[in-house]
């Protein structure tokens, strides 16, 4: 090992600079006579000599006549030149070379006091080896003194720091103290030595051992050599070192936590006669330099070279006993060969354990393992408790089976009795495992599917767990004829706790079952308690079962079963059942139709002909819940038809996983039902999928889809079939619309922004027209009237919300409306979008600008629609966009040149006083109300009439009593009172209809007796008197109606104490129910016109 060397006298730069001129024969003692070193350089040896070496011999570490005195040397070296200068490094060279210890102690501390430490007495004096002494007993002249000779001082690590100065001082003898001190400090660093020693020794032992490994290292320059303890703690050292210099402390104190075994603050700790090397930084630099020769330097403790000593002064060490060293080595063997057996019993039984699963691996199967991860983790089994543990460690021998027992006994004998059977659960399971007789081992297993009555969640996990257990330990064959009828047994059992357990059963078992039972016998028995189970939890977990071996399975036959599969258990009438189809068998199903190919071949295009078939059959009436199975089924087979396009396109084998992929972003999909429907879980892990995107954004902004089948057949097949269906569906339906534009609206956002602006929109676009053309139903070109409109506006424009996106939906609404105004076409589509973006806050504003640019719009149909689609929008808008926005439009239009505009405020006025609460709103609206009502220039307006009437009859049941009582009911019998005298008999008629349908509604509301005697019943006898001339089947209603109000005003003083009751509740008694339901048989009249009579109830 390298350590610092005293005699090395190139570490003077003084003298470097002089050495190529200077010679001197170190190699003489002075005792021989020979001549002295020339006035040059006293201490300097030659250029081209041997490196000096150390000279030891018994009568150099008391100076004597033979010796050289330095002082002397040095006044006589500068006697003769007085230019000269000799360094302090070559007087301390000179002194340790010559064995002077103590006067270069003593030089050694004048230099500490004068601040000019020199590294080289510094590195000899921390050196513990140069005081070691080599025996208790005086050297044998054949006998090697250490470079310390006879020194008589403490063994192991002493250092400058643990000398006492005062022992070598001139004030007295002290011998006896010495000596005492020197013992006890003897006593304390040989305990120390002791414990360095067995470490070397064990490390001696080991390098031994490795001889023939290092062998192989040494063949193998690839290969690096294993790092030795020594070297280890060496740099632990400098690696703690380098941190406390460089000010990490927090990492130091780290690092010494995480190595407690070693004292940082002492190097002596590392091992026994080992100098401190250079600290790291030094290594560094000086890494790329080759290290010197043996021969270039020598230490003088440990490296010095005595190959290259002259003569025989210093002979051999002694060689160990061989008795020892062979014993030694004996034991090291003995305990390799020990390891070596244990490693072997180990490697045998995992190389078993490979051999079993090896059996159960599906190697045609190319799901991910994150895939088919996620898939099992629907098995709900459990091992994180003490409990579960058991379970999950079968026994393989009766050694195992007893100590399993009695790991098991302390917690059965306690909990039995209290019907803690679980904990008995790892002893069936292991007793059925190792019997030998198949009788009892079924009889075992009966036990176990019967030992709980009605097992709770947590009871069913542990005997999952134990049945997976089982499975893996005894293998497919035995699971199909020992487990496999204990479930066929429970099948039918009369609780469903136990049906349940079979139910998660057959998935927990699928992964250890044959293939061939498992696509048959155990997809029968599923398939027949989905269809015949009748609680909703068992079907949950059948479907989750189901989908657990659509996983596994591998017969192309069966992919038919799975379909009618997936169709009945979506048809299910509970919700979690269908929630566990979207969650596990839609993914699992579509995983393995994406190993068959049919995934966009069959699947996909069965669910659209099922829909088409349906639009076709519902002309008359379509089956709305059908369509929402179908079209749920699609909308959660997206994600995995995007992950087909993404493994079939033509940039798939350059995608790379490397550590510059950027994260997705946390919208860039929506939110999956689960982790199957996580495009990244399908896909295999996040950072790969992140590679796709970036390629698969890339191909599609600049390289196209040439040669991208599976995204052509999305973009040619699948886009313009969706787009045909949509125009089908029945756009007043908002049931409809609102399923159909979820599913654009996933379906833009998993296939990203510029799939959507380039792929998506322009076909949209070519069919959406904005002109009158596309709204003239009479040439079978009435797209604009049609759900492709809302559906296009909040499935496809509503993906993305940045600025363009919003100013583009602006614009298309805006220009519907106008296209629809000025073509007199029905406004259903219009009205559509408008409540499905309005029933999402974030499109209020947005909705207030168009409808202010149709407010605002030069002709009056514009700013007719304006106005209706105010009525709405106020519904879901809060109060103060109401009084901000709202109003001031509606009264923008309330005084509007054309009377058609005035005409469509009616509306939304008559829906703010039935929903909005802020007095201020309702008294403005109530004046602009007022003004229709009572200005003359609207006395003849049938039009504005008729809309007045037709809105008190909506509001007037939810608006607020005192408006109702104060404003609708008064001005309802102005009305009925001047439809008296209207001569115009259609008109007459109009009004008269309406006002029976306003009164029809009013009847279900509690009405104070002053209004029902002054303003209600006058109205009613003279909507009567119309209807005896124009209509005497509302007539005979009227008179009934008349008679029970008249009835309750008389009544109403006796009834007093217990309130006033709506004139509907007098019709509860039986005969008044009978007679007023016959005299409504006996009408003529559309049942749509009476049934307000019965539907608002206050």
């Amino acid at each position: 090992m390298a350590s610092v060397n005293p005699f090395d006298l190139s570490d003077s730069e003084e003298e470097a600079e002089r050495r190529p001129n200077e010679t001197v024969d170190t190699e003489r003692s002075p005792s021989d006579g020979a001549p002295g070193p020339p006035p040059g350089n006293l201490f300097s040896p030659p250029a081209d000599a041997e490196p000096p070496t150390l000279l030891l011999s018994s009568n150099r570490t008391s100076p004597s006549g033979e010796g050289i005195s330095v002082s002397v040397a040095a006044t006589s070296a500068m006697a003769g030149s007085a230019e000269a200068r000799v360094s302090v490094d070559v007087i301390a060279a000179q002194l340790l070379r010559d064995q002077y210890i103590l006067t270069a102690l003593e030089f050694h501390t004048e230099l500490l006091e004068a601040g000019r430490e020199l590294p080289r007495l510094r590195d000899y004096f921390s050196n513990p080896g140069n005081f070691e002494r080599q025996s208790g007993t005086p050297p044998a002249k054949d006998q090697v003194l250490g470079p310390g000779g006879p020194l008589n001082r403490a063994g192991s690590i002493s250092t400058l720091d643990s000398l006492d100065f005062a022992r070598y001082s001139d004030d007295g003898n002290r011998e006896s103290d010495e000596r005492v001190a020197v013992l006890e400090f003897e006593l304390r660093k040989a305990k120390e030595t002791i414990q360095a020693l067995r470490a070397n020794l064990t490390q001696a032992a080991e390098s031994e051992v490795a001889s023939q490994e290092r062998k192989n290292f040494k063949s193998s320059p690839e290969i690096q050599e294993p790092i030795r303890q020594l070297e280890k703690r060496a740099l632990n050292f400098l690696v703690n070192e380098y941190l406390l210099k460089n000010e990490y402390k927090l990492s130091s104190i780290t690092f010494s936590d995480e190595n407690d075994d070693q004292d940082f603050e002492l190097w002596d700790d590392v091992g026994l006669n080992i100098p401190k090397p250079p600290d790291l930084l030094h290594l560094y630099r000086n890494c790329g330099t080759p290290l010197p020769s043996p021969r270039d330097t020598v230490d003088v403790s440990v490296g010095v070279n005595f190959g290259d000593l002259p003569g025989n002064c210093i002979p051999q060490d002694p060689p160990k006993k061989p008795d020892l060293l062979q014993q030694q080595q004996t034991e090291v063997v003995q305990e390799l060969e020990y390891q070596i057996s244990l490693l072997n019993n180990e490697k045998q039984s995992l190389a078993e354990q490979i051999k079993k699963l090896q059996r159960f691996v599906l190697l045609y199967k190319k799901l991910s393992p994150a895939f088919l991860q996620a898939l099992l983790s629907f098995c709900r089994m459990c091992s994180d408790s003490r409990l579960g543990a058991e379970v999950s460690r079968i026994a393989d021998s009766e050694e195992s089976v007893m100590l399993m027992l009695g790991r098991c006994l302390p917690h059965i004998v306690p909990n039995v009795l209290l019907a803690k059977r679980e904990e008995l659960i790892p002893l069936i399971l292991c007793t059925a495992c190792l019997h030998p007789e198949p009788k009892e081992r079924d009889q075992l297993l009966h036990i176990l599917f019967n030992l709980i009555k009605r097992p709770d969640d947590e009871q069913r996990q542990m005997i999952l767990t134990g049945c997976v257990a089982f499975a893996r330990h005894v293998g497919p064959t035995r699971v199909e004829a020992e487990l496999l009828p204990q479930c066929w047994e429970q099948i039918n059992h009369k609780y469903p706790e136990r049906r349940l357990l079979v139910a998660e059963a057959c998935g927990a078992l699928a992964p250890y079952l044959p293939k061939e039972i498992r696509s048959s016998l155990v997809l029968s028995m599923l398939q027949q308690m989905l269809a015949e189970d009748k609680a909703d939890m068992v079907r949950e977990a059948v479907v989750k079962s189901l989908g657990i071996i659509m996983g596994y399975i591998d017969d192309p036959d069966k992919y038919s079963q799975g379909f009618e599969l997936m169709l009945l258990s979506l048809g299910d009438p509970s919700e979690r059942v269908v929630s566990a189809v979207h969650q596990v068998f839609i993914p699992a199903f579509a995983a393995w139709t994406t190993e068959l190919g049919t995934l966009h071949t069959t699947l996909i295009p069965s669910l659209l002909a099922r829909i088409e078939k349906l639009l076709m059959q519902g002309e008359h009436g379509l089956d709305e819940h059908k369509l929402h199975v179908f079209l749920s089924a699609l909308q959660s087979l997206i994600p995995p038809l995007f992950a087909v396009v993404l493994q079939n396109a033509p940039f798939t084998s350059r995608a790379k996983l490397d550590g510059d992929t950027p994260a997705i972003e946390v919208t860039r999909f929506p939110r999956p039902a689960s982790p199957l429907q996580d495009v990244a879980t399908i896909i295999g892990s996040r950072e790969m999928l992140s590679a796709l995107l970036l390629l698969y954004d890339h191909q599609l902004e600049l390289e196209g889809t040439t040669g991208w089948d599976s995204l052509l057949w999305v973009v040619n097949q699948l886009l313009p079939q969706l787009i045909d269906i949509v125009s089908r569906i029945n756009v007043t339906s908002s049931t409809c619309v609102h399923e159909f534009s979820r599913f654009f609206w996933r379906f833009c956002r998993t296939f990203g922004k510029i799939f959507t602006n380039t792929k998506v929109k322009p076909q949209f676009q070519e069919i959406l027209r904005l002109s009158e053309e596309n709204v003239d139903a009479s040439a079978g070109n009435d797209i604009l009237t049609k759900a492709t409109v809302p559906i296009y506006a909040t499935g496809v424009l509503t993906c993305y919300n940045q600025e363009e996106d919003r100013k583009l939906l602006v614009g298309f609404l805006e220009d519907v409306m106008t296209t629809l105004s000025l073509s007199h076409a029905p406004l259903d589509s219009l009205k559509a979008s408008f409540v499905e973006l309005g029933a999402n806050p974030v499109y209020h504003e947005l909705l207030l600008t168009v409808l202010w640019y149709g407010v605002v719009h030069t002709s009056a149909l514009v700013r007719c629609t304006a106005a209706r689609m105010f009525e709405l929008l106020v519904k879901g808008v809060n109060e103060t966009l109401v009084a901000q926005r709202v109003v001031p439009a509606l009264i923008t239009l309330s005084s509007d040149p054309e009377i058609s505009v005035r005409i469509s405020t009616i509306p939304a006025f008559g829906t703010i006083m039935e929903t909005v609460t802020q007095k201020e709103l309702l008294e403005r609206v109530k004046m602009q109300l007022a003004s229709f009502l009572e200005d003359p220039q609207y006395q003849d307006q049938h039009s504005l009439h008729m809309e007045i009437i037709r809105t008190f009859g909506r509001v007037g049941p939810n608006a607020e009593p005192r408006f109702r009582d104060e404003f609708v009911l008064p001005h309802l019998h102005k009305l009925a009172l001047a439809n008296n005298s209207q001569a115009v008999e259609s008109k007459r008629i109009d009004i008269a209809t309406q006002l029976f349908e306003a009164y029809s509604a009013l009847s279900c509301c509690f009405i104070s007796e002053e209004v029902m005697v002054n303003h209600f019943l006058p109205g009613l006898r003279c909507l009567r008197a119309d209807m005896e001339q124009l209509s005497p089947e509302h007539e005979v209603i009227l008179s009934s109606m008349i008679k029970e109000c008249e009835i309750k005003v008389e009544n109403r003083g006796m009834a007093d104490a217990q309130g006033s009751m709506s004139i509907a509740s007098s019709l509860v008694g039986e005969d008044a129910k009978t007679k007023f339901l016959s005299k409504m048989g006996q009408l003529t009249t559309s049942g749509a016109m009476l049934a307000n009579v019965f539907q608002r109830k206050k």
